[in-house]
């Protein structure tokens, strides 16, 4: 079984910083693009960020010049980082990943992790 596990989700002051991380484990042969993605209350899922696996990034561009993505292929995990953040970036973060465990390539899914932005 494929498991990914987020963790860095908080509470913090708007304009504060804060680190998602998300390690992926179990039967892995690959993993391809990872990414992350948020939904705000009463509003649908977004993507914040992906990454490939030689590193090329995109952004939403809400975040864009604020939020780094980036990944450890030799850990299986990515991280976050997310800066100068605002209210509207209150959400609950979810990871994603590509992953081949052996049958075909499936999108896997963290439980997420509440991110709160406020005075």
């Amino acid at each position: 079984q494929v498991q990914l596990v987020e963790s860095g989700g908080g509470l913090v002051q708007p304009g504060k910083s804060l680190r998602l991380s998300c390690a992926a484990s179990g039967s892995i042969f690959s993993i391809n693009d990872m990414g992350w993605f948020r939904r705000a209350p009463g509003k649908e899922r977004e993507l914040v960020a992906h990454i490939s696996p030689g590193g090329s990034t995109e952004y939403a561009s809400s975040v864009k010049g604020r939020f780094t993505i980036s990944r450890d292929n030799a850990k299986n995990t990515v991280y976050l980082e997310m800066n100068s953040l605002k209210p509207e970036d209150t959400a609950v973060y979810y990871c994603n990943a590509i992953i081949y465990a052996g049958h075909s390539w499936d999108d896997y899914w963290g439980q997420g992790t509440q991110v709160t932005v406020e005075v």
